[in-house]
């Protein structure tokens, strides 16, 4: 069975910067579980699994207009501590929920200087070419009710609710 719209594919994956560091990675014996077609997966990784099948290898590249998109200055602000208040330990890489006119929107805190917070709105791969290792290891039909919530159930799916 190929991969297309609709079906629930299992995939190992590593992924690395131009670098050539690590950035992320499927654990060992679990493969990512995912709905294809569903907007799931970063536009560029889901459009080079297209049509693979159980057992395909691929290396695949992709430019940050197909990953995370590019890195917005505008996305960073510098708040003053006090506008944390209730926040226990703030330090770096700390992950924040933060309220925006655009709704709530995941910030990390990317420098601490006297009073200063600064606080960055981006994807943490935002700007970032994306360079990911792929090995196809299961495709099935989605069930109706994976396709009606939009993504996978039981093992290996994520249950959002």
């Amino acid at each position: 069975m190929s991969i297309a719209p609709d079906h629930v594919v299992s995939i190992h994956y590593t992924l690395r910067n131009d670098a050539g560091e690590v950035l992320d990675r499927s654990a060992d014996e679990e493969p990512l579980t995912y709905l294809h077609g569903h907007g799931n997966l970063i536009p560029g990784l889901e459009r080079a699994l297209a049509g693979k099948q159980p057992g395909d290898s691929l290396q695949v590249r992709v430019e940050p207009d197909e990953g995370y998109g590019s890195y917005d200055e505008r996305l960073v602000q510098r708040v003053p501590r006090r506008a944390l208040k209730g926040i226990q330990n703030l330090r770096l890489g700390m992950r924040l929920q933060a309220q925006t006119a655009e709704g709530a929107r995941t910030v990390t805190v990317t420098q601490l200087a006297g009073d200063l917070v600064t606080l960055d709105g981006n994807h943490p791969l935002a700007g970032q070419t994306l360079n990911f290792e792929v090995r196809v290891a299961e495709v099935r039909a989605a069930t109706a009710e994976e396709l009606a919530h939009g993504h996978v159930h039981g093992p290996g799916g994520h249950a959002h609710h």
